[in-house]
């Protein structure tokens, strides 16, 4: 399924190669979210013109719209969304992080109230690989409890020993149901090196077909985001792919690259462009600034994306002002270009031995923004 290609001498990135059902996937890579079974804004052939290779969609969301029956009826995921390439589904263990509000844990899975229209409706290992086998992605990840940044050790601790053995319940029930995609576990602990160890390790033993680092991009300053995953990577098996879950900024990218990552999904490309928000090499730029208002210039100078070969930041500016679905779209596009794009450089420059200076030139030129592209 994986193959490492090539290792940096440098630093621990890492060239690899997922072999998976639908296709093969050139690692690093990044996954665009899709979590509805649609990239927002973006239609499958758009997403294949750009070079993607693998999408992320997600278990509770389509479990809940538009049903797992009528999926199944469809022939399955990608049958429905058009796709003809890889897919990884989420289990849906984001949302005990994110609905906290809307559901209650217990040792045998989480009770949440929809956040469509209030109905019951319960997760365990068993609902999540059957929701996922009727999915069919090729990528399925199991049921863990992600906590909240900060917690206290014995809460991290309890999310644990809570997901181990939903990780070792999912694995049975795959088994049961003849899942023939690949499964991957995810290693919880908050930022206790001991706790991130000990999951990591039984996570192997129970065997996975690859390892997520989970409970990450929840609050926690770049710093411990870095820290725990240069800590956590190398307790994976070599010969397997690492995945950082729901991260991120291009910048957070390249050095979680260098610390030993070969995948990773964000909605912020797609999220920010439709607030008017664009990705670039060195930085993010808003598209309602007053200097766009008369500028000919590209939203990126150099960039090869639709957007940039053929419209103004002026025009970006004003289908925004106009509140033209036009403007959603080629800011995504433009967007989920620089990040796919970023990838393709990192894999060439691990690839001639060049990815530490790569690292090095991109970090310094980068501006620290938040999310929303607002400079700090």
């Amino acid at each position: 399924m994986f193959q490492l290609l090539q290792t940096d001498v440098s630093s621990a990135a890492r060239r690899g190669r997922l072999t998976l059902a639908h296709g093969v996937v050139d690692t690093p890579c990044f996954m665009a979210v899709g979590t509805q079974g649609t990239v927002k804004c973006m239609t499958p052939h758009e997403m294949r013109e750009l070079g993607a290779q693998i999408l992320l969609s997600n278990t509770y969301h389509l479990n809940l719209r538009p049903g797992i029956e009528i999926i199944r009826g469809a022939g399955g995921l990608h049958r429905f969304m058009g796709w003809d390439g890889p897919i990884l589904t989420d289990s849906g263990g984001f949302q005990v992080f994110s609905l906290a509000k809307l559901r209650k844990l217990t040792d045998e899975g989480v009770h949440f109230q929809s956040h469509i229209d209030g109905a019951a409706c319960f997760l365990g290992p068993r609902e999540v690989v059957a929701i996922q086998h009727a999915l069919g992605p090729d990528i399925a990840m199991v049921l863990d409890e992600c906590p909240h940044y900060p917690c206290d050790r014995e809460t991290a601790c309890k999310a644990v020993e809570r997901s181990l053995a939903w990780a070792a319940r999912c694995k049975e029930e795959a088994a049961k149901t003849g899942f023939r995609g690949k499964l991957f576990g995810i290693v919880q602990g908050g930022v206790y090196g001991d706790l991130r160890r000990r999951c990591a390790e039984e996570l192997v033993r129970i065997g996975f077909d690859g390892c997520a680092i989970g409970g990450l991009s929840v609050g926690e300053p770049d710093e411990e985001l870095f820290r725990i995953a240069e800590e956590t990577a190398p307790l994976l098996p070599a010969t397997q792919a690492r995945y950082v879950m729901g991260v991120g900024t291009p910048r957070q990218l390249v050095e979680l690259v260098a610390r030993g990552v070969d995948m990773f999904d964000c909605a912020l490309p797609t999220r920010v462009g439709r607030n008017g928000t664009a990705f670039t090499r060195r930085g993010t730029q808003s598209a309602r600034l007053a200097a766009w208002k008369d500028d000919p210039r590209p939203v990126e100078e150099g960039c090869g994306c639709y957007c940039c070969r053929n419209y103004s930041r002026a025009y970006v500016r004003h289908l925004f002002n106009a509140e033209e679905i036009l403007g959603l779209r080629l800011l995504t596009w433009h967007n989920l270009h620089v990040y796919l794009q970023l990838m393709r450089d990192i894999r060439a420059a691990i690839a001639d031995g060049s990815f530490e200076s790569f690292r090095r030139e991109f970090v310094a030129n980068y501006r620290v923004n938040n999310p929303e592209g607002k400079t700090t």
